[in-house]
């Protein structure tokens, strides 16, 4: 549309999932790019989730008339992009709770690069939701505050966003890497070696005992009973699936470096090798892919290797 160049266009009914990015340097310029957004949304009757920083609100609240700002959903960006199991579960739920539309997100991601394990987990998360979200009725357009963002970050953004968002709208990125070459990419190394004292625990087919033993491994470590609780949880579901669709043997190995618990699960069989191992949404009575789900949602980050001398799952809580 002339003039409107920032629209994500005609919605087509049954259309599925689209994703690009923004990388903004003003409010204004974010606010050029998502508010012709939400007036296409808007008139086409779509659940419009605005997911952004207090500033970033703002700035689009300003600019809204009512009757669009009303439309909007304004979330809270802090707990709804805690996690990557956790924000893609967010934005499956958003698809079951509004069947009959279509829905538009616009979300600001965090990109921390402090710690390389957290800015490639969330890397590969925006890699795979194209994958992942597949079917879905949505629009996500992801943006970004390049004064916030260091080198690193902004380089992760474009290799996952199969479009960017310019001044004649969304073109496409060709800088962006398919999900695969990017697992590749990422999981070429080993996992990194345990920091400090280990305890180690065998998996054993009496899942109540192995709880228990957790529970007591995860006291004695100072783990807060909240975050205990969660990797109980996962290791339940992790050693039932070693059971179930592994080796049948395998060993929980825990330790605690700074701020966090760290948590392998090696299974013998080494079939599982996939990386982006519980990031499909499955249905809660399926009998495989459940607990993997489950497991990326109650742990704050989650690694898979996997190969002819077995497999770990290494899951990451922060405490």
């Amino acid at each position: 549309m002339p003039g409107d160049g920032m629209s994500a266009g005609p919605k087509v009914e049954g259309s599925s999932f689209t994703h690009d990015g923004l990388l903004f340097h003003s409010p204004s310029e974010l606010c050029a790019a998502v508010v012709p957004l939400i007036r296409s949304a808007a008139a086409h009757g779509d659940h419009i989730v605005a997911v952004l920083g207090a500033e970033p609100a703002e700035a689009v609240r300003q600019v809204l008339p009512d009757r669009q700002h009303a439309a909007v959903n304004f979330v809270e960006r802090e707990s709804f992009y805690d996690a990557p199991g956790r924000t893609l579960a967010a934005l499956h739920r958003l698809t079951l709770l509004h069947p009959d539309q279509r829905i538009t997100v616009i979300g600001q991601p965090v990109l921390p690069d402090e710690i390389p394990l957290e800015l490639r987990e969330w890397q590969r998360l925006d890699s795979v939701l194209g994958v992942a979200l597949s079917g879905a009725r949505m629009s996500l357009r992801c943006v970004h505050d390049a004064n916030a963002l260091s080198g690193a970050a902004i380089e992760s953004m474009y290799q996952t966003h199969p479009a960017m968002v310019g001044p004649d709208g969304p073109q496409p990125n060709p800088r962006c890497i398919g999900h695969s070459d990017l697992m590749a990419r990422t999981t070429a190394e080993p996992l990194s070696p345990p920091e400090g004292p280990v305890e180690a625990l065998e998996i054993i087919s009496d899942l109540p005992t192995l709880r228990d033993q957790v529970v007591r491994v995860a006291t004695a470590m100072g783990v807060p009973k909240d975050r205990a609780g969660d990797l109980v949880v996962a290791v339940n579901e992790m050693a039932a699936n070693v059971l179930e669709h592994g080796a049948g043997k395998g060993t929980i190995s825990l330790w605690r470096p700074a701020g966090r618990i760290v948590c392998d699960v090696f299974d013998e069989g080494g079939r599982l090798t996939d990386p982006l191992s519980g990031y499909y949404p499955v249905d809660s009575l399926s009998v495989r892919g459940y607990g993997l789900w489950i497991t990326r949602q109650v742990c704050d980050f989650m690694e898979v290797r996997g190969g002819p001398g077995g497999s770990i799952v290494r899951l990451h809580f922060k405490v």
